[in-house]
């Protein structure tokens, strides 16, 4: 009974919260920072795309033309090999695939993730936060730096810290504009929002325990 009330005021709380949360903690309600990679391992969802940046960044294509501005791009041709990854973002919804895969795209927004696909680079996967239970429609981006494809695309060591360094400090370099379109983003350190080590970490990969929320503004 105690466990069932206890569930009951986190739900309260959660519905609570103002409309305007930059995003709710996954954990409150049973979801994690880690998603799932299929084999009983995650992937850290190091990166957030603040729910108080511009409406239309946290679209799809909003978010993928912002990603262009910072050199990251849809797969090469269209193609991609392998699974999507699902995530868990404790909003109700459960487990729900990634709705957006970049690469590095070295400038060529068209042809440059082939590229990518050759030598490595960075690389994110999107989920959404936006189940009835925390409906903020903030971004959770699992982002890494990978190895070339004679590595199978791979982890480079450390390469979740890594990536998500290289994502956060390319979109924070000043303003970047793709398609027309110019982003001021802003950055903050979300200290320990999950355990720090390799236990569950896909690949066995240590990472430091803290994300990166983003919030992106179009100017």
């Amino acid at each position: 009974m105690l466990r069932l009330l206890s569930a009951l005021l986190l739900v309260s709380s959660v519905a609570a919260l103002p409309a305007a949360v930059a995003f709710v903690n996954p954990t409150i309600l049973g979801g994690s920072w880690l998603d799932d990679a299929g084999t009983g391992v995650g992937e850290p969802l190091n990166v957030v795309i603040s729910a108080l940046s511009s409406p239309s960044v946290l679209t799809d294509d909003g978010f993928t033309n912002f990603a262009r501005s910072i050199n990251l791009s849809t797969e090469c041709l269209g193609i991609h090999l392998g699974g999507p990854q699902s995530a868990n973002l404790g909003d109700g919804n459960g487990f729900v695939n990634q709705t957006v895969e970049l690469r590095d795209d070295f400038g060529d927004a068209v042809l440059g993730t082939c590229l990518e696909s050759l030598v490595g680079g960075n690389h994110l996967r999107v989920f959404r936060q936006n189940g009835t239970l925390a409906d903020t429609g903030a971004l959770f981006l699992a982002v890494s730096q990978e190895e070339d494809i004679a590595e199978s695309h791979t982890i480079v060591p450390n390469g979740y810290n890594l990536g998500r360094d290289s994502f956060a400090s390319a979109a924070t370099a000043g303003t970047t504009s793709f398609g027309g379109v110019t982003y001021s983003t802003t950055a903050k350190t979300l200290e320990g929002v999950m355990p720090a080590g390799s236990n569950g970490v896909n690949h066995g990969i240590a990472i430091d325990g803290d994300a990166i929320l983003l919030t992106v503004t179009i100017q």
